[in-house]
């Protein structure tokens, strides 16, 4: 991250459109839309899940689209999704049938405890293979080494990205 910010403040300095105001408007123009790439590029990089979502697009191995990142229950997850479906199911007949908030909520918080520590747990495991990814390219390491962490990197991707739908239902059913 350090040799990313010293990059991007060089590269920002070299391009930024107030060292411009002076130049041709074709100029200005160049200095404008680079500055606003680099700004984007600064943004992606600098976001551990938007940097890892940007390798998975350049090795070809993102989801087709964001229905297919949030629909696929990935098979690490499938015993936990079912019990948490059953307590969701559970809680909605609760509510349903005009339970009062102190019966409810407490099961629905419970419900979000291991769900959050597996969010926490895939937090780490994307920081060690992004890690582990970027030693794989500085030491110019075989392609399927390469692929192999980076297959490691979109499964665990994947699985966050369910993780934090299924978060969202909880917080969902809880402001309801």
């Amino acid at each position: 991250m350090a040799d990313l910010e010293q990059r991007y403040r060089a590269l920002s300095r070299q391009f930024h459109p107030d060292y411009f105001y002076n130049a041709p408007p074709a100029e200005r123009r160049a200095s404008l839309e680079k500055s606003s790439y680099l700004n984007d590029a600064y943004r992606a990089l600098k976001n551990p899940a938007s940097r890892v979502e940007y390798l998975l697009q350049l090795e070809g191995l993102a989801a087709k689209d964001a229905q297919e990142a949030s629909k696929q229950v990935p098979p690490a997850l499938l015993e936990e999704v079912f019990a948490l479906n059953e307590e969701l199911d559970e809680v909605r007949e609760l509510r349903a049938g005009g339970a009062a908030d102190a019966e409810w909520k407490p099961r629905l918080e419970r419900a979000r405890a291991p769900i959050e520590a597996k969010r926490a747990d895939h937090e780490r495991q994307l920081q060690a293979l992004s890690t582990a990814w970027d030693a794989s390219v500085d030491r110019d390491a075989a392609d399927d080494e390469r692929r192999r962490i980076m297959e490691s990197l979109r499964d665990r991707f994947l699985e966050r990205n369910y993780i934090t739908n299924l978060l969202a239902g909880i917080e969902r059913e809880l402001n309801s």
